[in-house]
């Protein structure tokens, strides 16, 4: 665990999905577009083609790009400059070997680790300096990158991945269901925070090699809270059991919308509110959906973007009836947990002043 603190595993791991999750979102609608209009990939320019084509191929180009951009993104964080060249060749490589985005990934922290031994162990004279970043340091690092990628690790990454899907493409039912709701719980109850992110490189891993149920728990997990809250609301009203005060119902009016773009953050003043409930409430909705998404199927063909991801999907009604579980089991869960209160009071915050110094007890001895 120092190791991975020191190289600063986390960090340089958000850096990446910042970089490429707008270019995936761009890239998987574009596709997702030409496939519905019954586009192919164009394979020679001059036999002709349709719109629906240059949807689909330019679609296809973005995704295909998935490994470099993550090994360069990972491999700029660590090393800045230097460590776009290594990082892009070295990403190229492990897409042309097929390790996919998990060898982008891997990639991506090898370059940016050899820059900076390369930076801290190689000595030029002064008149030199100016080449280190232009040609020394992206020449050896590329290299030493590609041929680590090529001899030593590729192969591994390669066996683990097709290990893995294939392990996932021949689940049974009742390990659907137990998959989806790990995930789903994993992927809510830090509402977009560190757990989600790590679970998503995981996921989008997946994703990237065809796999697409487990991102789309994912999604769903994500507004689980936002709808479920809202649903607490109207079920409240119904059974007379009012749980939020006037300034969380006025929040509500926001985390609604936002949570069907699949921005959890809207939710903030409320789940802070009542922390600890909030996140159990969360967790078993994110389960229950979670669970249920991934035993029918949903398939998000783009790793974002809410209730607009659904035009992508095989098999909508598999999402929006998950969805639709998990907010209810939130919304229940959060009524049964919660105390009711008055709606119309004021939060009162008690601010205390602070004691004025008296000399009058200070003694020098």
């Amino acid at each position: 665990m120092e190791i991975l603190k020191s190289i600063g595993f986390k960090k340089h791991l958000m850096t990446a999905i910042s970089f490429f999750l707008p270019i995936v979102v761009a890239s998987g609608f574009l596709l997702a577009i030409g496939n519905m209009m019954d586009g192919v990939t164009i394979e020679s320019f001059t036999d002709g083609f349709s719109f629906a084509d240059t949807m689909t191929t330019m679609g296809g180009y973005g995704l295909g790009l998935l490994p470099m951009i993550v090994s360069c993104a990972i491999s700029y964080s660590i090393a800045d400059k230097p460590g776009i060249a290594p990082g892009l060749i070295t990403g190229m490589t492990a897409s042309g070997i097929g390790a996919g985005f998990l060898g982008g990934m891997v990639g991506g922290y090898l370059s940016g680790l050899v820059v900076i031994g390369l930076t801290a162990g190689i000595k030029v004279p002064k008149w030199m300096d100016g080449l280190m970043p232009t040609l020394v340091l992206p020449f050896l690092s590329s290299f030493i990158g590609g041929l680590v990628m090529y001899y030593v690790i590729g192969t591994p990454i390669n066996w683990i991945t097709e290990m893995v899907t294939g392990y996932l493409s021949n689940l049974d039912t009742s390990s659907l269901f137990l998959y989806g709701a790990v995930i789903g719980v994993l992927s809510s109850i830090d509402y977009g925070g560190a757990i989600n992110k790590v679970v998503f490189a995981f996921v989008f891993a997946l994703f990237s090699e065809g796999i697409y149920e487990p991102i789309t728990v994912l999604i769903l997990a994500s507004m689980v809270t936002p709808f479920g809250l809202s649903i607490a609301y109207f079920l409240g009203k119904i059974i007379r059991k009012n749980i939020f005060n006037r300034q969380e119902i006025d929040t509500l009016k926001t985390a609604f919308p936002m949570g069907i773009c699949q921005i959890t953050e809207g939710c903030f003043p409320i789940v802070l509110n009542d922390l600890a409930r909030n996140v159990i409430a969360t967790g078993v909705g994110g389960a229950v959906g979670g669970g249920l998404s991934m035993l029918w199927g949903a398939d998000s063909r783009i790793p974002a973007s809410g209730m607009f991801a659904v035009a992508t999907m095989t098999r909508p009604w598999a999402f929006i009836g998950a969805l639709l579980a998990g907010s209810f089991v939130t919304g229940i869960t959060i009524l049964l947990l919660k105390k009711p209160v008055d709606p119309n009071a004021e939060i009162i915050q008690e601010e205390k002043e602070e004691e004025d110094i008296s000399w009058d007890d200070l003694t020098i001895s």
